[in-house]
């Protein structure tokens, strides 16, 4: 690994698609040597562990206890996948493209740790790391790391930087996650790669006809055709057809726990808004839990690139600046539960310190002393014949690199023409054959922006057919999706075509049945009504609040909200003022008068 102290770069966020040039060039922001100095301001946040010639550090699969900042010795690192198999150094210097001369040991300096630490949950290694030589390294624990990384900026700020680069490398090439061994375009191995890559988990898939290694694994594990794919799990665990709640249990990435005192905010959404309300508020001392019933990141996270954002003159992938703003939560305390859907509110409690209830799908409760709902809006289900048959199987409402992949070299279908259409179709352009982009308008000028206009009529591979509507999707359910049927209507002439993938951008409806029965206030649509909206008999609400006091609403589920991304964040940002003159409503909790 590097001998040299190298000054920092920009920073960088888990993404797809960095390739391994790029990685190359970040090689020594990725492993960087520490200072005495920055060594000595990392001291007071762990304790030194001492550890004689041979002892492994920590093994592949295993908890790792915290990040380690090696004093003296060096550390030999064997990488290991799920299924247990050392992976030869050189080959894995080759996939991020560094030099395999530094490797294959971690020297004095250098820091040993991956991002999901600042979860605060259990965080498996990726690779056995055994003493060479008697070794003395600094052990910080996860609540201290990021303690570190909020009180030491700078070297905070560097350290951050190697954990974000280390996570896109693993992402990159596939490697330290878990592994699916499965046919590549099986509708189950799509659906849970869709959901690992959606959570920024790395992964990658093994085809038993394009890898003879795998064929034993699925005698032994999976005999019938209806427990594939196998999910193998850097621990060895095996599940059998995973649902995305199950694999997300296996992850970690559904909380095991809850605080016994009620949060100051409970979030439920992660998507721009609620993001951006986890990480002002943490940043303010708020206690904070956001619950997600899906991935983190929303519609925005499922967007190839946004090239209108402030900030980012290049663009942004949805997934890259939402997995950025996850990881400043956590570096915040903001604590996540993901794969956690809320199926009632309860603001009924009374006394000196009355809390809101979330009554969880799983059966158990969460309080809060607030409540902001940024759950935003669901994909649209068009009046399609078959619809429903075809979903997961050659019908998408997202286009991630999941699909792109899928649809290399081959003809694909989508409608819509919205913002989020125009930036699949030129993002599917890139990898598809022929995009036919259907709109049911007589154009895109009055629904899209300008910019995505031009780039659409830029490619030579996108066809937009205006005033066209889908009349019937062709295949079986067994075989899915083969040909779409489609009708102009306003000649009434219809075509068929051959297809295996349709991409559906319809518009969304908001995602507030949950809230049925809590006395919040809905408009005829089903948006969220706010403020003076609201129409309160008893009060007057504060700007981004419910008709229920100490609920609020934040993004696409607010009635009246702006549909973007940076609107979203702003009520985001704009909602914990107000939270803030709440809670001092309600007065210093038990807890908090303790504390003080």
């Amino acid at each position: 690994m590097p001998h040299e102290h190298e000054p920092a770069g920009d920073g960088a966020s888990p993404g797809p698609a960095t390739s391994n040039a790029a990685l190359a060039s970040r090689f020594h922001q990725m492993f960087p040597v520490l200072s005495a100095g920055e060594i000595d301001r990392v001291r007071r946040f762990g304790e030194v562990r001492r550890f004689p010639a041979g002892e492994l550090l920590f093994h592949a699969g295993e908890a790792v206890p915290g990040m380690y900042v090696i004093l003296s010795g060096r550390v030999a690192i064997v990488p290991r996948d799920g299924l247990g198999q050392a992976v030869p150094v050189a080959a894995f210097a080759q996939l991020i493209g560094a030099p395999v001369e530094e490797m294959t040991e971690v020297v004095p300096g250098e820091v040993m740790a991956e991002i999901g630490q600042l979860s605060g949950r259990p965080d498996l290694s990726v690779f056995d790391a055994r003493a060479v030589g008697d070794v003395e390294a600094i052990v910080v624990p996860p609540e201290a790391l990021r303690a570190l990384l909020v009180a030491e900026a700078e070297l905070g700020e560097r350290i951050l930087r190697a954990l974000i680069l280390r996570r896109v490398a693993l992402i990159e090439i596939g490697f330290g996650g878990p592994v699916l061994v499965g046919a590549l375009e099986s509708p189950d191995v799509t659906r849970l790669s869709h959901f690992l890559e959606r959570n920024a988990i790395p992964f990658r898939v093994v085809d038993p006809e394009e890898d003879g290694d795998a064929s034993p694994l699925l005698a032994r594990f999976a005999p019938k055709p209806s427990e594939l794919p196998i999910v193998v799990m850097p621990d060895g665990t095996v599940l059998k057809n995973p649902t995305k709640l199950e694999l997300a249990r296996a992850l970690g990435l559904v909380a095991t726990s809850f605080r016994s005192e009620p949060y100051d905010v409970a979030v439920v959404g992660a998507g721009p808004a609620g993001l951006a309300t986890a990480v002002y508020g943490a940043s303010e001392g708020l206690s904070i839990l956001v619950l997600e019933a899906l991935a983190f990141g929303g519609q925005a996270g499922a967007s190839a690139r946004i090239e209108n954002y402030l900030g980012f003159p290049t663009g942004v992938s949805g997934q890259a600046l939402m997995a950025r703003a996850v990881t400043q939560a956590q570096k915040f305390g903001v604590e996540f539960s993901l794969s956690t859907e809320v199926r009632r509110l309860d603001s009924t409690g009374s006394g000196p310190d009355p809390v809101h209830i979330l009554e969880l799908a799983d059966g158990r409760r969460v309080r809060a002393r607030t409540v902001v709902v940024a759950t935003g809006a669901r994909y649209r289900r068009p009046e399609i014949p078959n619809l429903a048959q075809f979903e997961g199987r050659g019908v998408s409402y997202w286009a991630s690199p999941v699909e792109a992949r899928l649809c290399r070299d081959r003809d694909v279908v989508l409608l819509g023409g919205g913002n989020s259409a125009g930036q699949a179709a030129v993002f599917l352009a890139s990898h598809a054959r022929q995009v036919s982009m259907l709109v049911r308008g007589p154009g895109l000028s009055s629904t899209m922006s300008r910019y995505l206009i031009d780039r659409i009529t830029a490619s030579p591979n996108i066809a937009v057919l205006c005033d066209t509507e889908i009349v019937e999707l062709l295949g079986t359910p067994d075989q899915g999706l083969n040909g779409v049927g489609w009708r102009n209507r306003r000649t009434g002439v219809e075509e068929r075509h051959g297809t295996a993938h349709l991409f559906l951008f319809t518009g969304a409806e908001p995602a507030a049945t949950w809230l049925t029965g809590s006395g919040i206030p809905l408009d005829e649509k089903g948006f969220i009504r706010t403020g003076a909206d609201a129409r309160s008999p008893e009060r007057v609400p504060l700007p981004l609040e419910t008709g229920v006091e100490g609920v609020f609403a934040v993004g696409d589920v607010r009635c009246g909200s702006v549909k973007r991304v940076g609107a979203a964040i702003g009520e985001g940002a704009s909602v914990v003022a107000q939270l803030h003159t709440s809670l001092a409503r309600l007065g210093p909790t038990p807890a908090s008068a303790m504390r003080a």
